[in-house]
């Protein structure tokens, strides 16, 4: 079953708004892409369309929680991290004020709007700013508990999401713990999925073991605070992992587990699967993603490479 994370998310936001008083949401003039449409029928005294502001809306949201209520930030995630940067940084994280902050449209997504639009260089940004924790969900069930979890947090938190319908994964109580997902044991090479790439890295999982490969299959939607003893212990065994992001190969989900890597002096065969820095294209979604190597056949070519 595929379920839109916008559409779960904006239903989500409903739900929880009816439980958390407090709960404010803000948007950039995109709620009805966004969806947090569904909040302001719900909640129009709650609800502030900033217009085409991003920073204001920040700074907007950063004052809310200063005075005791809890906002989400809505807008698309290229334009939430590269124009609302500074007021993310000095407005909210300097303070750790509990703002969420969901980035929708995230990597790819926005496909026909192309590289003004595609965001592939977010989670470089928001894990480099102190007090912030980024989180990528694979699904629609993994973008409503990170809602569930964030709204648990005394720190900003952003969120980032994609447009799309995506296969559902299994939902996961470790995903609350900031765990990553063991999804299949295995001994040979250690798989690490981030965002939407989950699906994909599962479908290679299994065309791999039919080739006779033992996969250790592990999904990562924290990217910061990212759960170093479960990938960890996963690439000691094995010694070959790869990662998978939808995201520049610079900065992301893969360069936060090289450096760990690196860090705890660990020993393996590592490959990072992503945009390789560059401005990406318009078209298809699933097309741009097959392109830019983040499929099924590319981790299943990738892992064949490290095996043999």
């Amino acid at each position: 079953m595929e379920i839109a994370m916008r559409d779960a998310w904006g239903n989500a936001l409903v739900e929880k708004g009816k439980t958390h008083p407090e709960l404010v949401v803000l948007d950039a003039d995109v709620s009805g892409s966004t969806k947090s449409i569904l909040f302001q029928k719900e909640f129009p005294s709650r609800f502030f369309n900033c217009g085409v502001a991003e920073a204001n809306m920040v700074g907007t949201a950063a004052g809310l929680a200063s005075a005791g209520f809890r906002p989400v930030v809505n807008a698309f995630a290229i334009f939430l991290a590269l124009k609302g940067t500074d007021q993310i940084r000095n407005a909210i994280a300097y303070n750790n004020l509990p703002v969420i902050i969901a980035g929708a449209y995230g990597g790819l997504s926005d496909s026909y709007d192309g590289a003004s639009h595609q965001s592939i260089a977010d989670i470089a940004i928001m894990r480099a700013i102190p007090n912030l924790k980024v989180i990528v969900p694979s699904d629609s069930n993994q973008a409503e508990q990170a809602l569930e979890y964030a709204l648990k947090q005394e720190s900003p938190v952003y969120i980032r999401l994609n447009r799309n319908p995506m296969p559902e994964i299994e939902k996961s109580e470790e995903f609350i713990k900031e765990k990553a997902i063991k999804m299949i044991d295995g001994n040979d090479i250690t798989i690490i999925s981030n965002g939407i790439t989950a699906s994909f890295a599962l479908e290679a999982s299994k065309e791999l073991e039919e080739k006779g490969y033992s996969v250790e299959l592990i999904n990562s939607p924290f990217v910061k605070p990212l759960d170093e003893e479960t990938i960890l212990k996963s690439i000691r065994k094995t010694k070959k992992v790869i990662t998978i992001e939808e995201h520049n190969i610079i900065g992301g989900f893969s360069s936060a587990v090289s450096e760990s890597i690196v860090k705890n002096n660990v020993c393996c065969k590592f490959k990072a699967i992503g945009v390789e820095d560059t401005f990406t294209q318009t078209g298809d979604y699933k097309e741009l993603l097959s392109f830019y190597g983040i499929s099924k056949e590319n981790i299943v070519n990738q892992a064949l490479k490290i095996l043999n």
